[in-house]
């Protein structure tokens, strides 16, 4: 896939200021050595199926499938997952790679707070100090998550520079690891930034893809025809779309439209028109930014999903023609979640949503003998206020008010 080290066809790369070097020589080097030590993946496997939930369940959604009359409709369960979501499995990796290292401090950055949550878990179970960047509008929004990280022993620093959402976490944690390189240890959740983060990210989500590929040849005899993937940094499709990359499958994965790509209000960096080719954050990839390489403000209903940027691995795949990139909009978003929970009791977190909106219009012009993946990346639990604000719940909004009124706001 790689052309030259830490590249993948065009995109990739580690620009990076001359004191970081030393730091990413040694995680290069450390990751490289435990991917090809036997114990190590083990290891990993034994902590992932004892502490968390692997394998995930491939679940068969019947109600859904009949509905809409085509294709097999199967959800891969990472909601299930140890914390709610997929981030266990990069950041339970990268603990066990911070032991290996011999540092005592983690640092991360969240959007959304699932991986803020996942890493505050890992740094409690394995005994590290851990702080928490995240954009002070993600932490209105996203106030559940905010109060299990610090009920884990996290300390979740509000970012009130720039936008205020996931890019801006990104350019303060890695301000602190600047400071503190020698003890602490970054904890990147997707598959962006700097080699080798890309590709160590997705190495440890890949078990996503397997877990599916046996799972579906197990239920079905035969490959899928289509697997879908919300696409935010990228590493829920990463993991996944892995799995299924050497086999005639089709990969889609599905952006954040916002109130649509021919608006402002997105955050589509493969399917629309305002997305360009620039160096940012570390790395080259796709960014939403104006001619001048200005990053642009992004919009989603999902904090999860409005990163400016997108793993330089799916731009490759972009440019190769690999996987389908579509956009869904917020309203579809919505009304995707709505008919999951309705008619399947499953309840997909807002970014796992994307991914449903469009496997729900292709799935009917697919023959019955047909199946589908679509991959759960997270639980919509940690959702709640943006939902039941979307769902314009007159009890929920009275039962908001009333909480408000006894702490005295």
């Amino acid at each position: 896939m790689q052309k030259k080290k830490g590249y993948f066809g065009d995109f990739g790369g580690a620009f990076l200021p001359e004191i970081l070097i030393s730091t990413f020589d040694e995680l290069e080097h450390e990751y490289l050595k435990a991917r090809h030590d036997p114990a190590f993946f083990e290891e990993y496997k034994n902590l992932m199926s004892t502490y968390s939930c692997r394998p995930t369940p491939l679940t068969y959604a019947e109600n859904m499938t009949k509905k809409l009359g085509g294709a097999k409709i199967y959800i891969k369960r990472e909601d299930l997952n140890h914390t709610g979501a997929h981030k266990a499995n990069n950041v339970m990796g990268q603990g066990l790679l911070v032991k290996r290292m011999g540092k005592k401090r983690v640092i991360a950055e969240t959007g959304a707070g699932q991986h803020g949550v996942a890493t505050a878990t890992m740094a409690a179970k394995f005994g590290f100090d851990c702080t928490i960047y995240m954009g002070e509008v993600d932490v209105k929004r996203q106030r559940p998550n905010v109060f299990w990280m610090e009920r884990l022993g996290a300390t979740v620093i509000p970012v009130k520079e720039g936008t205020r959402i996931l890019k801006d976490a990104i350019n303060e944690a890695f301000r602190d690891w600047v400071s503190n390189m020698d003890s602490t240890h970054y904890v990147l959740g997707t598959a962006c930034g700097p080699y080798p983060f890309p590709e160590m990210v997705s190495y440890f989500q890949s078990v996503i893809g397997m877990e599916a590929r046996e799972q579906i040849l197990e239920r079905e005899g035969k490959l899928p025809k289509s697997v879908y993937a919300c696409v935010g940094g990228g590493s829920n499709a990463m993991g996944i779309f892995s799995g299924f990359m050497d086999d005639p499958v089709e990969l889609i994965g599905v952006e954040a439209g916002g109130k649509g790509i021919d608006t402002e209000y997105h955050a589509s960096r493969l399917c629309a028109d305002d997305a360009s080719v620039g160096v940012a954050q570390g790395y080259k990839t796709y960014f939403i930014q104006d001619d001048e390489g200005q990053m642009k403000e992004t919009h989603s209903i999902s904090a999860g999903l409005d990163y400016v940027g997108v793993s330089p691995i799916l731009s490759d795949l972009h440019e190769k023609k690999r996987v389908r990139f579509e956009a869904a909009i917020d309203d579809e978003v919505i009304e995707a979640m709505d008919l999951t929970m309705r008619n399947e009791g499953v309840i997909p977190a807002l970014e796992s949503a994307h991914a449903f909106v469009t496997a729900y219009k292709e799935a009917p012009s697919m023959k019955k003998s047909d199946s589908i993946i679509i991959n759960q990346s997270g639980r919509g639990d940690k959702d709640i206020f943006t939902v039941a604000d979307a769902f314009e719940d007159p009890e929920w909004r009275s039962f908001i008010k009333e909480k408000a009124g006894e702490y005295g706001a």
